[in-house]
């Protein structure tokens, strides 16, 4: 037998690749684009960037280093100037296709950053693999402007799996839909009807605010805003502002919140601020045929009825008043269970004489006539 040459004895020592074939190999130099590796072969394989990643503009330098092992796919053999070439993404994605073949059958929740955003859509990559989220998929609620969601780590599942189409959806709702039931659950066995709870306002409209009560939303209506009148409710509160709110009423699902807390009722010690007989200064909310409503205090109104205004005949309350006004007038009338206050400004400016005082009466009982037909009217409108 012939000796060998030190040529064949090299080429013999050198193992034979496959195209195809996962090869480990170490790096040698690296350039912006490419790597190049020694894989025990004649030849050095060649690694693009192209065939590194699916991300453009990638600088190999930053991202593979001289000495650094890998693991690679052979591509081909003979490029046709005798390299080799290999491929990282492809094997990454080949084993990506494992890790979501094995998410989806058990139902597992990956996480991954949105790399790119679609109008009709995101994509999220899981070790080289495109995942599509679409839009109505994304979140429980329609969201048309997804772009905040671009570079964000979010959770999803797989809900389509199909790799000879290459076709990978996920699903991020059903995982927002079942969050937010577990918090329901948790809310409702937690709260109870009188409790104080801390709540951020998500949304008002004009009869109210809905709160975020944490796993469910509460009801603010205007008329439980505050013990005094709220014009709108625009006005006292805006999205995001956080507030303690009280449990009013729980019906199902349904939250009815309130702030009219009862040690902040202006009517608990009314009867001694408003007694008959003391003299009161408020301001004119608003105006009737009947009279003017005064606001004493926010929460407590009184009537001045028109009869009541002037020693002098007046028409209309309009005619000598306007809304705003300042007025000091004595109250004659105080009803604690109706939560009802008759003033009168003609009381105070001189003693009736005893012959009138018959009239004064009947002037009261007028008075606490209208106020119920004006309340009647205004409950009506």
């Amino acid at each position: 037998m012939s000796e060998l040459t030190f040529e064949q004895m090299l080429e013999e020592s050198l193992k034979t690749i496959r195209t195809g074939e996962v090869v480990e190999g170490t790096v040698i130099d690296v350039k912006p684009d490419e790597a190049v590796l020694n894989i025990g072969y004649k030849s050095d394989g060649i690694l693009t960037r192209n065939e590194y990643t699916n991300e453009s503009n990638v600088d190999m330098t930053t991202v593979v280093k001289p000495g650094d092992k890998m693991e690679v796919k052979v591509l081909k053999v003979n490029d046709g100037e005798g390299q080799v070439l290999l491929t990282y993404k492809r094997l990454a994605a080949d084993r990506g296709n494992k890790r979501i073949e094995e998410a989806y059958n058990n139902k597992e929740v990956l996480k991954a950053k949105v790399a790119q955003v679609l109008d009709g859509g995101l994509i999220v990559v899981v070790e080289e693999v495109r995942i599509f989220i679409p839009a109505s998929l994304v979140s429980d609620t329609y969201e048309k402007d997804l772009s905040k969601y671009a570079d964000q780590e979010i959770e999803f599942v797989i809900s389509e799996y199909n790799p000879k189409r290459r076709r990978y959806i996920g699903d991020r709702k059903q995982l927002i839909v079942a969050k937010k039931a577990e918090m329901q659950r948790e809310l409702f066995e937690r709260i109870h009807e009188g409790d104080v709870v801390e709540g951020t306002v998500k949304n008002v409209t004009d009869f109210g605010a809905f709160i975020d009560l944490g796993g469910a939303d509460g009801l603010l209506h205007i008329s439980e805003m505050s013990w005094g009148r709220v014009e709108h409710p625009k006005k006292v509160f805006k999205v995001g502002d956080k507030l303690n709110v009280l449990i009013k009423e729980i019906s199902g699902t349904k939250i009815a919140l309130s702030l009219k807390f009862e040690d902040q009722n202006p009517w608990k010690d009314a009867d001694v601020k408003y007694a008959v007989g003391n003299v009161v200064t408020g301001k004119v909310a608003r105006m009737t045929d009947f009279g003017a409503f005064v606001e004493l205090e926010p929460g407590i109104d009184a009537l001045l009825h028109v009869s009541q205004i002037s020693k002098e005949h007046v028409e209309k309350p309009s005619d000598v008043l306007k809304v705003g006004e300042e007025i000091t007038a004595k109250v004659v009338d105080f009803n604690e269970e109706d939560k009802k206050i008759s003033l009168s400004v003609k009381a105070m400016l001189a003693p009736e004489p005893k012959e009138e005082a018959k009239e004064e009466a009947a002037d009261a009982d007028v008075v606490s006539v209208d106020i119920d037909a004006v309340i009647a009217e205004q409950d009506t409108e």
